[in-house]
């Protein structure tokens, strides 16, 4: 366990060729009214799982059906692509594109699903890492499953260069030099589940948890936080203490690359952060904590027995709250309030 403050808080953008993130909420409601399986989902009261006088978890596994807030990103691009396209939307509306994407799982369940639903093609790039569950899970999506690098980074090299070969449309999680447009949009989706906390917390939060791999949830999360409830809350982003990009950019004042072994922790197991996330969290948050595999590991069977079970990636928030090193330095005493995301089922 390490933690970083933030010396940038409130400063300027490290990564000025990138833009800042979306507060846009509003337009991402507009949209997603539109859609029958945009449900919102349950904020859960799990103090039990911390001596806190409150402990809410945001739980994203019933997200549109689709098993994590992952659903709220590529899914909503392409809607709006297709709004744009056609006064009314429908099933070929989106007919003859291919969208392709690299992904752990989740991401490209988003992709393929809104694919599907405008009538245009879903291909995903799976590193050798992902396991075959969420393989399974693209195609019954009717995704194309392509299984081509050792990890994340050479699978998002390798659907990059298919687009650029192709023709197709590249829809990434992450941003990088010359690529924000998309993921812009993407992480603007995810304003969605940080609006529905916003109004389903019965007091503003002392302190806001959340995991990153390259860091669209937090980003997002943070800038809606931020919006509501100004500079109250205490917002930390957890990362794997085996992929500490976001940590380690903020220390060096730039983005930079931090390798290290495989963590459990495989939907934030990225070495590289996105450039749009990294802005919006040098401005927003206050900490970054980075946890072992053991320590959130150590935390799944009771999140289990109090009905919110996840994996490791899905519980990393939550864990900085249940861990007794982590409430103390983070300040987090018998009154605080915190707020968690647990955002994705277990497999």
């Amino acid at each position: 366990m390490r933690n970083v403050a933030n010396p940038h808080r409130a400063a300027g953008p490290l990564a000025p060729e990138a833009p800042l993130p979306s507060t846009a909420a509003d337009r991402v409601a507009a949209l997603l009214a539109q859609c029958p399986a945009a449900a919102e989902t349950p904020l859960v009261a799990a103090d039990g799982l911390a001596p806190v006088a409150a402990l809410w978890v945001k739980d994203e596994r019933g997200r549109m059906g689709l098993g994590s807030f992952k659903a709220l990103g590529a899914a909503y691009v392409i809607a709006r692509q297709a709004a744009a396209a056609a006064a009314e939307p429908g099933p070929d509306t989106l007919k003859g594109r291919t969208y392709v994407t690299a992904s752990a799982g989740n991401h490209g369940m988003s992709v393929a699903a809104g694919a599907r639903i405008f009538g245009a093609r879903a291909v995903v790039y799976l590193a050798e890492t992902v396991p075959e569950v969420f393989a399974d899970r693209l195609r019954a999506r009717g995704a194309e499953v392509v299984r081509e690098g050792a990890d994340y980074a050479a699978s998002m090299a390798a659907a990059q260069a298919a687009a650029e070969a192709r023709g197709w449309t590249l829809l990434s999680d992450s941003s990088w030099p010359g690529y924000t447009d998309l993921p812009l949009i993407l992480m603007e989706g995810y304003l969605q589940m940080a609006a529905e906390a916003a109004r389903q917390c019965p007091e503003p939060p002392s302190h806001i948890l959340l995991q990153a791999g390259v860091g669209g949830l937090a980003c997002a999360v943070a800038a809606h936080a931020r919006a509501v409830w100004g500079d109250r809350p205490r917002i930390v982003v957890v990362e794997p203490a085996a992929a500490p990009a976001l940590q380690a950019s903020i220390e060096a004042g730039r983005a930079v690359f931090a390798p290290g072994p495989d963590s459990i922790m495989g939907r934030l197991d990225c070495k590289e952060p996105s450039l749009i996330a990294l802005n919006g969290l040098a401005r927003d948050a206050d900490d970054f904590l980075t946890l072992t595999d053991d320590e959130v590991a150590g935390c799944l069977p009771a999140l289990a027995a109090a009905g919110l079970a996840t994996t490791a990636s899905g519980a990393a928030g939550v864990a900085a709250a249940m861990l007794p090193e982590a409430r103390l330095t983070l300040g987090i005493g018998p009154e605080a309030r915190v707020l968690c995301f647990l955002s994705e089922q277990a497999e």
